[in-house]
């Protein structure tokens, strides 16, 4: 079972959402540096800070898909009847910046965790729209 969230993200391969549910401080810790690293943060951030359950109406999404999605009462936007839209393509392109950004930061382990969990957004919302169909 996937867990995809508004934007497409896959939470449940994400290593801040596994360490948030699992409530292992250490990785939580670990997650903190590398989003540091990585530019993700200014600084690194206490376990207590990066915890993440999931996609709320208290997180803040810059691309205002969580509330898109929340004010149409739909998981993510592969429910969507407008996907893809405005919201969803221009997240798709910072995306990709985001990944090009980190390739030379990472080792190759991780910049595939990230890929899994936020790099294959569009796809994951097309299949999500794809089983929709069916």
């Amino acid at each position: 079972m996937r867990k995809i969230a508004s934007c497409g993200n896959d939470c449940l391969a994400c290593l801040r959402y596994i360490a948030t549910q699992s409530n292992d401080t250490s990785k939580l810790n670990e997650v903190a540096e590398l989003w540091n690293r990585v530019g993700w943060r200014d600084k690194v951030v206490s376990p207590e800070e990066i915890k993440c359950y999931g996609c709320s109406s208290a997180n803040i999404c810059r691309y205002e898909i969580q509330k898109c999605t929340s004010e149409k009462k739909i998981d993510n936007c592969g429910n969507c009847n407008d996907y893809p839209c405005n919201l969803s393509t221009r997240s798709f392109e910072q995306t990709k910046k985001y990944a090009e950004s980190i390739k030379a930061i990472c080792t190759e382990e991780e910049y595939q965790q990230f890929t899994a969990a936020f790099f294959s957004k569009k796809k994951n919302l097309d299949e999500v729209r794809n089983n929709r169909r069916k």
